[in-house]
C-alpha cells in the first residue's frame, strides 16, 4: 500500500484502484481544531486539483483537492459526528473520501514521503 502527497497537503493512499484521501498531520496542526468537514457527493466526478472538499476549523475554512482525477465513491461519514477525528488522527481514522482513480499516471507526479518531509521541513 503506497502513500503520496500533494504540495497543498493531501495526503492519499491507493487500494486497488481506489484512493482513500485525507489532510496531513501538517496541514491538520496549522489548521487547528476541525469543526466541519463535507466533501462532494458520491458519483461526483473530479479532475487533478478540483476542490473535492471543505475543512472548517476555528481559525478558517480550506478546500482539500482532488489530488488525482477521479469519482468520489465514499465519505467518512464518523466526520459528520466527530470532525476533529481529522485532527487525532489525521492519515488514518482521520480520512475524508474515497476516489476511484481514474488515470493512475497522475500518481507519479506525486510527492513520495521523503519529499514531502523536505516540503514541510
Amino acid at each position: 500500500m503506497t502513500v503520496y502527497y500533494t504540495k497543498e497537503h493531501e495526503w492519499l493512499r491507493v487500494e486497488g484502484d481506489v484512493a482513500v484521501v485525507g489532510i496531513t498531520a501538517h496541514a491538520a496542526e496549522e489548521l487547528g481544531e476541525l469543526v466541519f468537514v463535507e466533501a462532494k457527493d458520491e458519483g461526483t466526478a473530479l479532475s487533478q486539483g478540483d476542490s473535492a472538499a471543505v475543512v472548517e476549523s476555528v481559525k478558517a475554512a480550506s478546500d482539500i483537492y482532488a489530488p488525482v482525477s477521479g469519482t468520489v465513491v465514499g465519505f467518512n461519514t464518523a466526520l459528520s459526528d466527530d470532525p476533529s477525528l481529522v485532527n487525532r488522527d489525521p492519515e488514518a481514522e482521520g480520512w475524508i473520501l474515497k476516489l476511484r482513480v481514474a488515470d493512475a499516471g497522475q500518481l507519479a507526479e506525486l510527492l513520495d514521503a521523503d519529499a514531502y518531509a523536505a516540503l514541510i521541513a
